[in-house]
C-alpha cells in the first residue's frame, strides 16, 4: 500500500473564530494506491501560503513510499531536509502528513489508533477550555463569559489577561491583568481550576513581576511567560517564582523539546502534534517527559483534525495533566467538518472509537469551503490574540 497523492487543503469562511488564525484552517489529505483516505492538520497562523507551500514540497518525499512505514518515512525526510529542525514550515507539513498516515494505519487495521498505541490509560479526557474569552476587557466581561463556560460543565478555564502589553509590563498592565484573574477565581471558586496564558511575550523580569502578583490566585499553571527562544530568562524566571510552568507549543523536534526537559524549564509540557512531528514524534516527547517527571498538556487549537487525533494521544499516556480545548468556540464550520463527533461533556471528551484517528470527515463541507491560499492582513491586534482583547480599561 503506498503513497499516491498528497493534497494541501486550505478551508475558509465567512463565520470568522475567536482570533484571526481561527477563521481559517490547513487539511491534508493523503490516498494511498488502494483508495484509503487519511487527514492530518497543519498549522495556520500567518503562513497560510508558506505552510501550503511547505506541504507540496515535503509531499515529494512521501509520495510512492509504504503508506504503513510511518516511523522509517518521518526519518527518510528527516535525512532529505537539511532545516527540518529549523523550519516551522516543513515541520508542521511533514507534522500533518504523519497524522494523516496513522490515520490511513489504523483504517487499514480497522482500529482507532489509540490501540495501537499500546491502549487506553483513561476512558476520557479532561479538557480546560480557551477561546471562550473574546471581547473580554474588564474583569466584569471575564467574569461573564467564565460563568457561562462553567455552565457548560468546564472545570478548568485559561486566559490571557494582560491586554496589549507586550515584552514588558507596567504598574498599570500589572492592576489590570491582578483584577482580572481576582475577579475570576472569586466569581468560580477554589473548585475550578485556571491557567494563565502570557502567549510567551514578556522579558523575564516583566514575568516575574506578573507571577508575584497572580501566584496567590493558584492557576494551575502560568502558560510561556517568557519569549520561547529565551532560554536564559527562564531559568531566571524558574529560580525566581514557585509556580508551575508550561510551554512547548512551537517545539519543531524531539532534540529540542529534550532541551527543555533536561534542563528543566517546564513542570507541564505542551507540545503541539501538528507541528512537533505528528503522532509518531508527539508519543516520543510525552515518553521523554514522562521518564522525568513533567506532565503533559498537548497545545490543541487549531481544528477538529488536529482535536481527534490530540484525543488518541492524549488516552494512552501516564503523564496527560489536562488537554486544551477550543471545540465549543470553534467557528460551527469546524465541528461540521467532523459531524460534531467529538463533543465536550460535564468537562471531558470522550476518545472517538472510529478506526483511524476517530472521525469522519465531511468531505462535501470541504468541497464547499476549499480556498485558494492568499495572505492574511497585518493589524494592530496581533494574530494570536483572542480577538478584541488587545487592550486597556
Amino acid at each position: 500500500m503506498k503513497i499516491q497523492d498528497i493534497e494541501p487543503i486550505v478551508l475558509t469562511s465567512k463565520e470568522k473564530g475567536g482570533a484571526t488564525w481561527a477563521s481559517s484552517a490547513i487539511l491534508v489529505k493523503v490516498t494511498t494506491t488502494n483508495g484509503i483516505v487519511g487527514y492530518g492538520e497543519a498549522v495556520p497562523t500567518l503562513r497560510i501560503v508558506s505552510v501550503y507551500n511547505a506541504i507540496k514540497q515535503v509531499a515529494k518525499g512521501y509520495i510512492g513510499k509504504e503508506a504503513e512505514e510511518v516511523e522509517k518515512n518521518y526519518h527518510e525526510w528527516y535525512k532529505q531536509d537539511f532545516y527540518l529542525s529549523r523550519s516551522f514550515e516543513s515541520a508542521t507539513a511533514t507534522s500533518a502528513i504523519d497524522i494523516a498516515l496513522w490515520d490511513i494505519l489504523g483504517k487499514e487495521l480497522g482500529s482507532p489508533i489509540y490501540k495501537l498505541l499500546g491502549g487506553k490509560f483513561r476512558e476520557q479526557v479532561k479538557v480546560y477550555a480557551n477561546g471562550w474569552y473574546s471581547d473580554c476587557v474588564t474583569p466584569q466581561d471575564f467574569v461573564m463569559k467564565a460563568k457561562e463556560v462553567t455552565k457548560m460543565g468546564y472545570k478548568a478555564l485559561k486566559f490571557d489577561p494582560f491586554g496589549q502589553y507586550y515584552d514588558w509590563i507596567d504598574e498599570k498592565g500589572l492592576r489590570e491583568a491582578e483584577e482580572r484573574v481576582k475577579a475570576v477565581r472569586e466569581a468560580l471558586g477554589d473548585d475550578v481550576e485556571i491557567m494563565i496564558e502570557h502567549h510567551g511575550r514578556f522579558n523575564a523580569n516583566s514575568a516575574i513581576d506578573i507571577a508575584k502578583r497572580i501566584a496567590k490566585y493558584n492557576p494551575l499553571f502560568m502558560e510561556e511567560p517568557v519569549h520561547h527562544e529565551d532560554i536564559e530568562g527562564y531559568k531566571k524566571y524558574r529560580t525566581s517564582t514557585s509556580v508551575r510552568v508550561a510551554l512547548g507549543e512551537r517545539l519543531v523536534s524531539l532534540k529540542e523539546a529534550m532541551f527543555y526537559i533536561d534542563n528543566r524549564l517546564a513542570d507541564v509540557l505542551q507540545p503541539d502534534l501538528t507541528n512537533v512531528g505528528g503522532v509518531t514524534i508527539a508519543r516520543k516527547v510525552a515518553a521523554l517527559a514522562e521518564a522525568n517527571d513533567v506532565e503533559i498538556a498537548f497545545h490543541n487549537a487549531f481544528g477538529p483534525i488536529q482535536n481527534a487525533v490530540t484525543l488518541q494521544l492524549s488516552s494512552v499516556i501516564p503523564n496527560l495533566l489536562i488537554l486544551e480545548s477550543f471545540y465549543d468556540f470553534f467557528p460551527q464550520w469546524k465541528r461540521d467538518l467532523v459531524y460534531g463527533e467529538t463533543p465536550i461533556e460535564g468537562g471531558y471528551a470522550k476518545v472517538p472509537e472510529k478506526s483511524g484517528i476517530g472521525i469522519n470527515v465531511n468531505e462535501k463541507l470541504i468541497e464547499q469551503l476549499k480556498a485558494e491560499p492568499i495572505p492574511l492582513d497585518v493589524v494592530e491586534e496581533p494574530v494570536w490574540v483572542v480577538k478584541n482583547t488587545w487592550r486597556g480599561y
